[in-house]
């Protein structure tokens, strides 16, 4: 039997994290982080529209180009989410050796945490995970979560 993650909440507040890919999955990624304070750095080949305006915002640092062997160097978070299954293996591997906290979106049973569905409001944050098995019912529970506190209604 596969053993559950620790729910753990970490002060991202200037935290290097490397995000490699720039695509919705890295977008949905980034957008919850930069709630967080962390100093985000994107290298991808292309990125879309949403991830060229933080960058122009000065929300996030990009580079243009393909992940190459040695750029996790200074990272304290790594988020493998390029198209590339076997970029996003060798990522992997090199934080495993470097001892950088890895998560690898195409495959949860390389991640050492599961990226969370957040809630926030004023005097809360709420993390919501599935353990990577069932996304469409995470979004479901965040959406009733929102609903209740909006409302002020109990469940």
């Amino acid at each position: 039997m596969e053993r559950p993650y620790f729910p753990m909440f970490v002060n991202l507040a200037e935290k290097k994290i490397l995000v490699v890919g720039g695509g919705n999955v890295a977008l949905r990624r980034i957008m919850t982080l930069l709630k967080f304070g962390a100093d985000i750095h994107v290298i991808a080949p292309e990125i879309c529209e949403e991830l060229a305006c933080l960058a122009e915002e000065g929300e996030l640092s990009v580079e243009l180009r393909k992940y190459q062997p040695g750029d996790i160097r200074g990272a304290q978070i790594v988020l493998a989410a390029s198209d590339d299954r076997d970029t996003n293996h060798r990522i992997w591997e090199e934080c495993r050796a470097a001892g950088i906290t890895v998560n690898v979106a195409d495959d949860r049973s390389l991640c050492d945490f599961y990226f969370p569905s957040v809630v926030m409001t004023d005097d809360a944050v709420i993390g919501i995970n599935c353990g990577g098995m069932d996304h469409a019912k995470v979004k479901e529970t965040r959406i009733k979560i929102e609903e209740m506190l909006q409302t002020g209604k109990t469940v």
